[in-house]
């Protein structure tokens, strides 16, 4: 019988982001197995909780539009599971790590984000390398205390390994390959219309605005390509893009978020992916792409690297480099067809059906 498992997550509905649609799809596939997932997770009126979802007390997080902060609360239902897996080492994963303590439970960290990159939100300048360093100490010292820590890549296990972290599985995201499949010509051509998209040539990207993930370097890279930038999602970047789209001469159009059952056809109008992130743990969003057939260029960095098969399923380019960012683009529109067939093939191997095999095993290793 599948392990009762609590999820502790800073990160969830309506919040749209990857640790979001990794935590729900988790949960469902948990439970078509007969198992049961509790999820705990910052309350928010947007959001109507489902059986087996518990919000706790939040409050607005004021360094990051959407975001919420949330109680280390242990609400009752939680308190019966058999393993307890914190998705984010604040908040309320501090609850399930004292859910964890109290109860003499095995506990399971997941690493989804490294905590110091995101020291820019909270400080500038010369205190920003000071609160870096701290949050760096302060995630060290949280996945410490856990029995397993789960990486979405081989290359973040080797980062963590680095800094003392472990013992370390690694549990790929995987992607919905039932719901991220190439859409229809028609789908397509309606997709195009509503958002008004010029014929052409597109490359684009989905996902959060934030100053981490360099997007402005792929605006430096469209400037001379005969082709239109395509920005879904939302975030503090922005309106920085916007101004910079403009004076670089630069077609750039901004969707915001999307609805998730649009996200397969934003893949399939784009001809390329692009995703200059040198941050990632895996990079769902690359592999949602590629399950639509879209190559990605990315930066060969992070899991990046791990994530996009050279010359098969797209392309990399050297950090900061925008004109080998910009040569990667062109090389990935010239062989559109061929790579995409390529991501194609991959899509099994992908699939969160193949992630929650590992994650089963996880559990059971802990159990």
């Amino acid at each position: 019988m599948p392990a009762h498992v609590a999820a502790f997550t800073d990160t969830y509905l309506p919040t749209v982001n990857g640790v979001t649609y990794t935590v729900r799809a988790w949960r469902e596939r948990w439970a078509d197995r007969g198992g049961r997932m509790e999820v705990v997770y910052p309350g928010s009126e947007r959001h109507r909780a489902e059986d087996g979802e518990h919000p706790v007390r939040s409050l607005a997080f004021p360094f990051y539009d959407g975001f919420r902060f949330g109680a280390p609360t242990v609400p009752e239902p939680a308190r019966e599971a058999e393993i307890v897996h914190a998705h984010t080492p604040f908040g309320v994963g501090l609850g399930g790590l004292r859910l964890a303590r109290r109860e003499d439970r095995p506990l399971v960290a997941s690493y989804h984000t490294p905590t110091s990159e995101y020291a820019g939100y909270l400080v500038e300048g010369w205190l920003r390398e000071g609160v870096a360093r701290a949050g760096d100490a302060y995630e060290r010292w949280f996945l410490g205390r856990a029995d397993r820590v789960v990486a979405p890549s081989e290359t973040a296990r080797e980062e963590l390994a680095a800094r003392g972290i472990g013992p370390v599985s690694v549990v790929p995201n995987g992607v919905d390959v039932e719901r991220f499949a190439p859409a229809d010509a028609a789908e397509v051509d309606a997709f195009r219309a509503r958002h008004d998209l010029p014929d052409g040539p597109l490359m684009g990207y989905t996902g959060r605005h934030g100053f981490e993930k360099q997007l402005s370097d792929l605006v430096d890279a469209a400037a001379g390509l005969d082709a239109t930038v395509v920005f879904g999602g939302d975030g503090p970047a922005r309106s920085r893009l916007k101004t910079q789209a403009r004076a670089r001469g630069v077609d750039a159009r901004f969707l915001g978020f999307l609805d998730r059952a649009e996200l397969a056809t934003f893949y399939s109008v784009l001809d390329v992916f692009a995703f200059p992130s040198p941050i990632e743990t895996q990079g769902l969003v690359a592999l949602e792409a590629m399950a639509c057939g879209t190559p990605v260029v990315g930066v060969e960095s992070g899991a990046l690297a791990e994530t996009i098969t050279e010359g098969e399923t797209g392309y990399h380019f050297p950090p900061g480099d925008i004109a080998g960012f910009r040569d990667a683009l062109s090389r990935a529109f010239d062989e559109r067809e061929g790579l995409g067939g390529a991501c194609l093939a991959r899509r099994e191997g992908v699939s969160v059906e193949h992630a929650v095999d590992r994650l089963a095993d996880v559990y059971e290793a802990v159990r």
